[in-house]
Protein backbone atom coordinates (compact mmCIF):
# COMPACT_ATOMS: atom_id res chain seq x y z
CA UNK A 1 0.00 0.00 0.00
CA UNK A 2 1.16 3.61 -0.79
CA UNK A 3 1.83 6.13 1.80
CA UNK A 4 -0.68 8.86 1.75
CA UNK A 5 0.48 10.28 5.05
CA UNK A 6 4.28 10.51 6.74
CA UNK A 7 3.56 10.93 10.80
CA UNK A 8 6.54 12.50 13.02
CA UNK A 9 8.18 9.66 13.45
CA UNK A 10 8.60 8.57 10.05
CA UNK A 11 10.43 11.48 9.07
CA UNK A 12 14.38 12.25 9.11
CA UNK A 13 16.47 15.23 10.42
CA UNK A 14 16.47 16.44 7.25
CA UNK A 15 15.73 19.56 5.12
CA UNK A 16 14.53 19.63 1.91
CA UNK A 17 14.59 22.98 -0.20
CA UNK A 18 12.63 23.63 -3.20
CA UNK A 19 13.29 25.96 -6.49
CA UNK A 20 12.49 25.94 -9.98
CA UNK A 21 12.58 28.95 -11.24
CA UNK A 22 15.37 31.70 -11.79
CA UNK A 23 13.86 33.96 -9.33
CA UNK A 24 13.63 30.91 -6.85
CA UNK A 25 17.17 30.11 -7.42
CA UNK A 26 18.53 33.35 -6.85
CA UNK A 27 16.32 33.82 -3.08
CA UNK A 28 17.02 29.85 -2.28
CA UNK A 29 21.06 30.50 -2.95
CA UNK A 30 22.08 32.18 0.38
CA UNK A 31 19.94 29.41 2.08
CA UNK A 32 21.22 26.20 0.37
CA UNK A 33 25.11 28.21 0.84
CA UNK A 34 24.15 28.81 4.97
CA UNK A 35 22.50 25.67 5.64
CA UNK A 36 25.76 23.99 4.04
CA UNK A 37 28.30 26.07 5.92
CA UNK A 38 26.36 25.49 9.17
CA UNK A 39 26.10 21.25 8.80
CA UNK A 40 22.21 20.70 8.58
CA UNK A 41 21.59 17.91 6.71
CA UNK A 42 19.54 18.90 3.68
CA UNK A 43 18.83 18.56 -0.02
CA UNK A 44 17.35 20.06 -3.45
CA UNK A 45 14.76 19.46 -5.28
CA UNK A 46 14.09 21.51 -8.95
CA UNK A 47 11.19 21.07 -9.81
CA UNK A 48 12.07 21.80 -13.98
CA UNK A 49 9.35 25.00 -14.33
CA UNK A 50 12.14 26.77 -16.06
CA UNK A 51 14.32 24.47 -17.85
CA UNK A 52 16.11 26.05 -20.68
CA UNK A 53 19.80 26.26 -19.97
CA UNK A 54 19.74 29.92 -19.56
CA UNK A 55 17.19 30.28 -17.49
CA UNK A 56 18.21 27.64 -15.25
CA UNK A 57 21.60 25.82 -15.15
CA UNK A 58 23.68 29.00 -16.09
CA UNK A 59 22.16 30.43 -12.58
CA UNK A 60 23.29 27.20 -10.66
CA UNK A 61 26.77 27.94 -12.45
CA UNK A 62 27.08 31.73 -11.78
CA UNK A 63 26.05 31.26 -8.41
CA UNK A 64 28.39 28.85 -7.56
CA UNK A 65 25.51 26.04 -6.47
CA UNK A 66 26.03 22.08 -6.68
CA UNK A 67 23.54 20.30 -9.08
CA UNK A 68 19.92 20.02 -7.53
CA UNK A 69 19.69 16.27 -5.87
CA UNK A 70 16.53 15.58 -7.52
CA UNK A 71 15.28 17.37 -10.61
CA UNK A 72 11.61 17.39 -12.25
CA UNK A 73 11.61 16.04 -15.94
CA UNK A 74 9.47 16.82 -18.87
CA UNK A 75 7.47 20.18 -17.90
CA UNK A 76 8.37 21.75 -20.72
CA UNK A 77 5.17 19.96 -23.10
CA UNK A 78 3.09 21.21 -20.18
CA UNK A 79 1.30 24.73 -21.26
CA UNK A 80 -1.88 25.02 -18.19
CA UNK A 81 -1.24 26.25 -14.94
CA UNK A 82 -2.99 23.40 -13.78
CA UNK A 83 -1.12 21.20 -15.88
CA UNK A 84 2.06 22.39 -14.72
CA UNK A 85 1.68 22.28 -11.19
CA UNK A 86 -0.05 18.94 -11.41
CA UNK A 87 2.76 17.16 -12.84
CA UNK A 88 5.22 19.15 -9.98
CA UNK A 89 3.29 18.15 -7.37
CA UNK A 90 3.10 14.27 -8.42
CA UNK A 91 7.29 14.72 -8.48
CA UNK A 92 7.48 16.55 -5.40
CA UNK A 93 5.33 14.21 -3.28
CA UNK A 94 7.51 11.20 -4.85
CA UNK A 95 10.57 12.57 -3.88
CA UNK A 96 9.43 13.42 -0.25
CA UNK A 97 8.06 10.33 0.19
CA UNK A 98 11.31 8.71 -0.39
CA UNK A 99 13.19 11.02 2.02
CA UNK A 100 10.62 11.87 4.81
CA UNK A 101 12.19 15.28 5.47
CA UNK A 102 11.22 16.91 8.79
CA UNK A 103 10.68 20.39 7.06
CA UNK A 104 10.44 21.59 3.20
CA UNK A 105 11.52 25.07 2.19
CA UNK A 106 10.07 27.45 -0.73
CA UNK A 107 10.42 30.53 -1.81
CA UNK A 108 8.64 32.78 -3.15
CA UNK A 109 5.19 32.80 -5.62
CA UNK A 110 5.76 30.95 -8.30
CA UNK A 111 3.65 27.39 -9.51
CA UNK A 112 6.91 25.45 -7.99
CA UNK A 113 6.31 26.93 -4.23
CA UNK A 114 2.49 26.03 -4.37
CA UNK A 115 3.12 22.77 -5.90
CA UNK A 116 5.49 21.43 -2.96
CA UNK A 117 3.78 23.65 0.08
CA UNK A 118 0.69 21.31 -1.14
CA UNK A 119 2.87 17.89 -1.50
CA UNK A 120 4.36 18.65 1.56
CA UNK A 121 0.67 19.62 3.59
CA UNK A 122 -0.44 16.83 2.56
CA UNK A 123 2.30 14.52 3.28
CA UNK A 124 2.42 16.34 6.86
CA UNK A 125 5.65 17.64 6.54
CA UNK A 126 5.98 20.80 8.04
CA UNK A 127 6.64 23.97 5.28
CA UNK A 128 8.85 26.82 5.63
CA UNK A 129 7.75 29.85 3.00
CA UNK A 130 11.15 31.69 2.17
CA UNK A 131 9.69 35.60 1.21
CA UNK A 132 5.94 35.39 3.18
CA UNK A 133 3.66 37.95 3.57
CA UNK A 134 4.15 39.69 0.27
CA UNK A 135 0.72 41.11 -0.78
CA UNK A 136 -0.56 43.21 -3.91
CA UNK A 137 -4.10 42.53 -3.18
CA UNK A 138 -4.66 42.37 -7.37
CA UNK A 139 -6.88 38.99 -7.49
CA UNK A 140 -6.03 39.35 -11.01
CA UNK A 141 -2.73 37.94 -10.56
CA UNK A 142 -1.86 34.04 -10.08
CA UNK A 143 0.84 34.85 -7.91
CA UNK A 144 -1.15 36.43 -5.52
CA UNK A 145 -3.25 33.07 -4.99
CA UNK A 146 -0.31 31.08 -4.78
CA UNK A 147 1.25 33.54 -1.92
CA UNK A 148 -1.99 33.74 -0.23
CA UNK A 149 -2.45 29.63 -0.09
CA UNK A 150 1.55 29.39 0.87
CA UNK A 151 1.04 31.59 3.36
CA UNK A 152 -1.64 29.91 5.24
CA UNK A 153 -0.48 25.83 4.77
CA UNK A 154 2.94 27.23 6.70
CA UNK A 155 4.34 26.36 9.73
CA UNK A 156 6.95 28.58 9.67
CA UNK A 157 6.76 32.20 7.91
CA UNK A 158 10.28 33.45 6.83
CA UNK A 159 9.34 37.19 6.00
CA UNK A 160 11.69 40.25 4.37
CA UNK A 161 9.87 43.58 6.01
CA UNK A 162 7.16 44.59 8.80
CA UNK A 163 4.80 44.81 6.06
CA UNK A 164 4.50 41.62 5.34
CA UNK A 165 4.31 40.68 9.02
CA UNK A 166 1.27 42.88 9.13
CA UNK A 167 -0.09 41.35 6.19
CA UNK A 168 0.03 37.94 7.97
CA UNK A 169 -1.44 38.98 11.12
CA UNK A 170 -4.53 40.71 9.36
CA UNK A 171 -5.29 37.42 8.01
CA UNK A 172 -4.87 35.31 10.69
CA UNK A 173 -2.45 32.96 9.42
CA UNK A 174 -1.77 29.88 11.94
CA UNK A 175 2.03 29.52 11.26
CA UNK A 176 5.11 31.21 13.01
CA UNK A 177 6.19 34.20 11.97
CA UNK A 178 10.17 34.85 11.54
CA UNK A 179 11.07 38.49 9.92
CA UNK A 180 14.60 37.79 9.13
CA UNK A 181 15.17 40.22 5.47
CA UNK A 182 15.29 38.85 2.17
CA UNK A 183 17.45 36.55 0.55
CA UNK A 184 17.79 38.41 -2.46
CA UNK A 185 20.01 40.89 -0.35
CA UNK A 186 22.23 37.96 0.22
CA UNK A 187 22.60 36.92 -2.88
CA UNK A 188 23.28 40.59 -4.28
CA UNK A 189 26.41 40.90 -1.96
CA UNK A 190 27.32 37.80 -2.12
CA UNK A 191 27.85 37.77 -5.95
CA UNK A 192 28.06 41.32 -7.20
CA UNK A 193 32.27 41.19 -6.58
CA UNK A 194 32.17 38.37 -8.48
CA UNK A 195 30.10 40.04 -10.99
CA UNK A 196 32.60 43.22 -11.36
CA UNK A 197 35.21 41.13 -11.98
CA UNK A 198 34.10 38.24 -14.43
CA UNK A 199 31.03 40.00 -16.35
CA UNK A 200 32.18 41.43 -19.52
CA UNK A 201 28.46 42.44 -20.75
CA UNK A 202 29.25 45.84 -20.67
CA UNK A 203 32.69 45.93 -23.28
CA UNK A 204 30.40 43.36 -24.98
CA UNK A 205 27.42 45.76 -25.73
CA UNK A 206 29.62 48.96 -25.91
CA UNK A 207 27.77 50.50 -22.64
CA UNK A 208 30.60 52.08 -21.49
CA UNK A 209 29.84 54.89 -20.02
CA UNK A 210 26.46 55.33 -21.95
CA UNK A 211 23.04 55.92 -20.28
CA UNK A 212 20.50 52.73 -20.46
CA UNK A 213 17.28 51.73 -19.15
CA UNK A 214 17.23 47.60 -18.94
CA UNK A 215 14.05 45.90 -19.47
CA UNK A 216 12.67 42.94 -18.74
CA UNK A 217 8.61 41.33 -19.24
CA UNK A 218 7.33 38.13 -19.14
CA UNK A 219 4.09 38.44 -17.40
CA UNK A 220 1.31 36.40 -19.26
CA UNK A 221 -0.59 39.76 -18.93
CA UNK A 222 1.61 41.27 -20.67
CA UNK A 223 2.93 38.70 -23.31
CA UNK A 224 -0.43 36.48 -23.80
CA UNK A 225 -2.44 39.21 -25.52
CA UNK A 226 -1.10 40.74 -29.39
CA UNK A 227 -2.74 44.04 -27.88
CA UNK A 228 -0.68 44.33 -24.71
CA UNK A 229 2.81 43.39 -26.65
CA UNK A 230 1.87 46.36 -29.33
CA UNK A 231 1.43 48.94 -26.23
CA UNK A 232 4.83 47.68 -24.92
CA UNK A 233 6.20 48.44 -28.35
CA UNK A 234 4.72 52.03 -28.34
CA UNK A 235 5.77 52.43 -24.90
CA UNK A 236 9.09 51.49 -25.66
CA UNK A 237 9.45 53.66 -28.87
CA UNK A 238 8.42 56.68 -26.66
CA UNK A 239 10.64 56.25 -23.69
CA UNK A 240 13.72 56.17 -26.17
CA UNK A 241 12.21 59.27 -28.39
CA UNK A 242 11.48 61.28 -24.60
CA UNK A 243 14.97 60.62 -23.33
CA UNK A 244 17.34 59.74 -25.57
CA UNK A 245 18.87 56.99 -23.58
CA UNK A 246 19.25 52.87 -24.96
CA UNK A 247 16.94 50.46 -23.79
CA UNK A 248 18.60 46.74 -23.03
CA UNK A 249 15.78 44.24 -23.24
CA UNK A 250 16.88 40.67 -22.18
CA UNK A 251 13.85 38.58 -23.82
CA UNK A 252 12.50 35.98 -21.31
CA UNK A 253 11.60 32.55 -23.98
CA UNK A 254 7.45 33.31 -23.72
CA UNK A 255 8.16 36.81 -24.58
CA UNK A 256 9.96 35.96 -27.73
CA UNK A 257 7.89 33.26 -28.18
CA UNK A 258 4.53 35.08 -28.47
CA UNK A 259 6.27 37.79 -30.47
CA UNK A 260 6.90 35.63 -33.01
CA UNK A 261 3.27 34.01 -33.01
CA UNK A 262 2.14 37.50 -33.60
CA UNK A 263 3.96 38.60 -36.07
CA UNK A 264 5.92 41.66 -33.89
CA UNK A 265 9.40 40.23 -33.79
CA UNK A 266 10.75 41.75 -36.79
CA UNK A 267 9.22 45.10 -36.17
CA UNK A 268 10.86 44.94 -32.23
CA UNK A 269 14.19 44.56 -34.13
CA UNK A 270 13.68 47.40 -36.26
CA UNK A 271 13.32 49.97 -33.14
CA UNK A 272 16.08 52.15 -33.00
CA UNK A 273 18.09 51.99 -29.50
CA UNK A 274 16.63 48.80 -28.45
CA UNK A 275 19.17 46.31 -27.93
CA UNK A 276 17.52 43.02 -27.82
CA UNK A 277 19.52 39.70 -25.91
CA UNK A 278 19.09 36.61 -25.34
CA UNK A 279 18.34 35.47 -21.48
CA UNK A 280 20.85 36.55 -19.34
CA UNK A 281 23.20 34.75 -16.47
CA UNK A 282 22.99 35.79 -12.97
CA UNK A 283 26.49 37.84 -13.05
CA UNK A 284 25.82 39.63 -16.82
CA UNK A 285 22.22 40.84 -15.30
CA UNK A 286 23.48 42.13 -11.97
CA UNK A 287 26.41 43.72 -13.84
CA UNK A 288 24.20 45.47 -16.31
CA UNK A 289 21.46 46.55 -13.68
CA UNK A 290 24.16 48.17 -11.53
CA UNK A 291 25.41 50.16 -14.18
CA UNK A 292 21.54 51.33 -15.63
CA UNK A 293 19.98 54.27 -14.89
CA UNK A 294 16.33 53.02 -14.85
CA UNK A 295 14.96 49.62 -14.36
CA UNK A 296 11.35 48.80 -16.93
CA UNK A 297 10.36 45.13 -15.38
CA UNK A 298 7.39 43.47 -14.94
CA UNK A 299 9.06 40.96 -12.51
CA UNK A 300 8.79 41.14 -8.86
CA UNK A 301 12.63 39.98 -8.40
CA UNK A 302 13.97 42.60 -10.41
CA UNK A 303 12.07 45.25 -8.71
CA UNK A 304 13.55 44.47 -5.55
CA UNK A 305 16.79 43.73 -6.85
CA UNK A 306 16.81 47.46 -8.50
CA UNK A 307 15.46 48.83 -5.18
CA UNK A 308 18.57 47.09 -3.27
CA UNK A 309 21.27 48.25 -5.95
CA UNK A 310 19.71 51.89 -5.65
CA UNK A 311 18.49 51.90 -9.22
CA UNK A 312 15.20 53.80 -9.89
CA UNK A 313 12.23 51.50 -11.17
CA UNK A 314 8.55 51.70 -13.38
CA UNK A 315 6.99 48.73 -12.47
CA UNK A 316 5.08 47.71 -15.99
CA UNK A 317 2.55 46.39 -14.06
CA UNK A 318 -1.02 47.55 -12.75
CA UNK A 319 -0.01 46.97 -9.07
CA UNK A 320 2.93 45.45 -6.92
CA UNK A 321 4.20 42.92 -3.76
CA UNK A 322 6.82 45.09 -3.12
CA UNK A 323 4.33 47.85 -1.73
CA UNK A 324 7.52 49.19 0.47
CA UNK A 325 9.56 50.13 -2.63
CA UNK A 326 6.48 52.16 -3.85
CA UNK A 327 6.20 54.17 -0.31
CA UNK A 328 9.60 54.47 -0.11
CA UNK A 329 9.76 56.43 -3.82
CA UNK A 330 12.10 54.04 -5.00
CA UNK A 331 9.65 52.39 -7.73
CA UNK A 332 6.52 53.31 -9.50
CA UNK A 333 3.59 51.32 -10.60
CA UNK A 334 2.67 52.88 -14.15
CA UNK A 335 0.64 49.57 -16.20
CA UNK A 336 1.52 49.76 -19.73
CA UNK A 337 0.44 53.74 -19.78
CA UNK A 338 3.06 55.78 -22.25
CA UNK A 339 1.69 59.14 -20.61
CA UNK A 340 2.33 57.48 -16.96
CA UNK A 341 5.57 55.75 -17.94
CA UNK A 342 7.03 58.80 -19.18
CA UNK A 343 5.75 61.17 -16.42
CA UNK A 344 6.95 58.18 -13.45
CA UNK A 345 10.82 58.22 -15.66
CA UNK A 346 11.13 62.27 -15.77
CA UNK A 347 10.22 62.04 -11.72
CA UNK A 348 12.75 59.46 -10.91
CA UNK A 349 15.37 60.45 -13.11
CA UNK A 350 15.74 64.37 -12.15
CA UNK A 351 15.29 63.86 -8.72
CA UNK A 352 18.26 62.89 -5.72
CA UNK A 353 16.49 59.79 -4.41
CA UNK A 354 16.98 59.33 -0.66
CA UNK A 355 18.03 55.35 -0.42
CA UNK A 356 17.25 53.43 2.07
CA UNK A 357 18.20 49.84 3.63
CA UNK A 358 14.27 47.98 3.14
CA UNK A 359 15.27 44.28 3.55
CA UNK A 360 17.99 43.51 5.91
CA UNK A 361 21.51 43.50 6.22
CA UNK A 362 22.71 40.51 4.20
CA UNK A 363 22.02 37.88 6.85
CA UNK A 364 19.07 36.26 5.70
CA UNK A 365 20.39 33.09 4.44
CA UNK A 366 22.08 32.62 7.74
CA UNK A 367 19.08 33.60 9.97
CA UNK A 368 16.66 30.81 8.06
CA UNK A 369 19.43 28.46 8.48
CA UNK A 370 20.12 28.84 12.28
CA UNK A 371 15.89 28.61 13.00
CA UNK A 372 15.60 26.00 10.78
CA UNK A 373 18.52 23.80 12.88
CA UNK A 374 16.94 24.85 16.00
CA UNK A 375 13.45 23.84 15.12
CA UNK A 376 15.23 20.53 14.18
CA UNK A 377 16.42 19.93 17.34
CA UNK A 378 13.33 21.84 19.38
CA UNK A 379 10.07 20.99 17.15
CA UNK A 380 8.38 22.41 14.14
CA UNK A 381 5.89 24.69 15.83
CA UNK A 382 2.53 23.15 15.17
CA UNK A 383 -0.04 26.01 14.18
CA UNK A 384 -3.02 26.26 16.40
CA UNK A 385 -5.69 23.23 16.00
CA UNK A 386 -9.20 24.53 15.13
CA UNK A 387 -11.83 24.53 18.14
CA UNK A 388 -14.37 21.94 17.33
CA UNK A 389 -17.87 23.30 18.71
CA UNK A 390 -20.07 20.10 19.55
CA UNK A 391 -24.03 20.57 19.04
Amino acid sequence: MKLKILHPEDLQDLVCVVMGTRPGIIKQSPVIRALSEDNVPFFTIHTGQHYSYEMDLKFFEDLELPKPDIRINNLGKEQLHGEQTAEMLKGVEAALIQKRPKMVLVGGDANTNLAAALASRKLHIPVGHVEAGLRSYDWRMPEEHNRVIIDHISECLFIPSQDAEKNLKQEGVRGKIFQVGSTVVDAIAQHLPLADKKSRILNHLNLDGKKFALMTVHREENTDYFENLQLLLSLVKGLIEQFRFLIVFPVHPRTRKRMEEFNLLEEVKKISNLILLDPLGYLDFLQLLKSSSLALTDSGGLQQEACILHIPCITLRESTEWVETVQAGFNIVAGMNLETATASAEKLLSKEIQWTNLYGDGTSGKQVSAIVQRLLKEGIPVPGELNLIHG
